[in-house]
């Protein structure tokens, strides 16, 4: 299993008994076409790495996931997507092709126009079918590093998706943070949060001399694993209050690190859940009975006696029809932080029950509890499309992880 930055919360780039490659050295770029921002690079360059060197030169990511420090290769594994899905779709949207390293030694190069069963099976695909050596892939243009926001505020589960559907048109950036512990008629409060790229003629006079601007390298450190016991209902109360506060009085114009990765701020933060750690359990359901089916979940997880540290909802646009494995499709979709305690994971394996039964799905990216039987029939309309992909180029199972074997995804 090649393995990036580490930064998957579950276990695809964990390969117990067997062998996990460390793909961080392959950082070299091969050449960048400024006229159409079309950048050839290895597999372990970072997102981080391509800002700091592209973005003072008027380039930025076209998709990013909520951390800079992940790799291009880990970012076609789990086909990232970002605020903008509803607009840019998923990282597989602005790839045009990679070389990858087979099971039977030989390496392939694969499009959309060639082979493009191997293309399109490793968005998503977790990394199970290679080792992806080189990308080509499309950065955008930008004139600064700078967004405008706006925070519209919610005070329950039909205005925030109101605000939500409202905003779909208007701008390309969208995410809403939901406040964990708000139940009964404020079920659903919370703040929506959407942007845009600021133009250089917009931006204020005295931000024009750091119009592409690029942050510096974290300087708060968590340096130990908090206390398990620190995270719990009478402190995640107030940390979710203040985190509320800070989203409504927002500044009206923000530089990307806020704006798209406010946690990279803190080095190792993670290290705030303590030596157990939390997992990020993301669904996706359709839009049809969505307000239904998103209530009834809150219901079940503000009554539970799990802590549901950090909710954030956005809305996903048309799915790729020639994806696989790739997660989103045109619908709500929630990221949950839960703190690891006792009893969770029975208590995801309720939740899948009732993602399921909405006809939604689960983040593989994400995952760390989902089981085979569920895992199957959440994509069962994609399953057996990727498995022939599988069968045609590792027939062994050469490529393979704990999460794969733990969903049947390899041997």
């Amino acid at each position: 299993m090649a393995r990036g930055h580490g930064r998957s919360y579950g276990d695809p780039a964990l390969n117990e008994s067997r062998t996990v490659i460390d793909c961080r050295a392959m950082d070299r770029y091969v050449s960048f076409d400024e006229a159409t921002g079309t950048l050839v690079c290895e597999a372990g360059v970072s997102l981080a790495q391509i800002i700091a060197d592209f973005a003072p030169r008027g380039f930025f990511p076209m998709v990013t996931p909520g951390t800079k420090f992940v790799t291009v290769g880990g970012c076609i594994a789990n086909d990232v997507h970002g605020k903008a899905h509803h607009v840019d779709g998923c990282f597989s949207r602005c790839v045009d092709a990679f070389t990858i390293l087979l099971a039977d030694g030989s390496t392939k190069t694969a499009t959309r126009t060639q082979n493009e069963d191997l293309f399109w099976g490793n968005f998503g695909g977790m990394g199970l079918l290679g080792i992806i050596t080189t990308v080509t892939l499309r950065l955008r243009p930008i004139e600064t590093t700078w967004f405008h926001q706006e925070a519209v505020v919610a005070d329950n589960l039909d205005m925030m998706l109101d605000a939500l559907d409202a905003h779909d048109a208007t701008h390309p950036y969208s995410v809403a943070w939901v406040d964990p512990a708000a139940t009964g008629r404020n079920l659903g409060r919370g703040v929506l949060t959407v942007g845009d790229h600021v133009a250089l003629a917009d931006l204020p006079t005295k931000l024009k001399d750091k119009a592409l601007l690029v942050s510096p390298p974290p300087k708060i450190q968590i340096p130990f694993h908090l206390p398990s016991f620190s995270l719990n209902r009478v402190t995640a109360r107030p940390l979710n209050m203040v985190m509320g506060m800070a989203l409504r009085h927002g500044a009206a114009i923000a530089h990307y690190e806020k704006f798209f990765y406010p946690l990279d701020f803190i080095g190792d933060w993670n290290r705030g859940y303590g030596r157990r750690g939390f997992t990020q359990y993301q669904f996706v359901i359709p839009l049809k009975d969505g307000r239904q089916r998103i209530r009834a979940l809150l219901e079940r997880i503000t009554s539970s006696d799990q802590i549901p540290f950090l909710n954030v909802l956005k809305k996903f646009g048309h799915e790729e029809p020639e994806n696989v494995l790739s997660f989103p499709f045109e619908g709500y979709t929630f990221a949950i932080d839960f703190p690891i305690r006792d009893g969770l994971g029975d208590f995801l394996r309720e939740l899948d029950g009732m993602v399921l039964d909405a006809g939604g799905r689960v983040y593989l990216g994400k995952d760390a509890f989902l089981d085979r039987p569920t895992f199957e029939a959440m994509y069962a309309n994609k399953l057996a499309a990727w498995r022939n992909v599988k069968n045609r180029y590792d027939p062994s199972n050469t490529f393979s992880s704990n999460l794969g074997r733990r969903v049947g995804l390899c041997a």
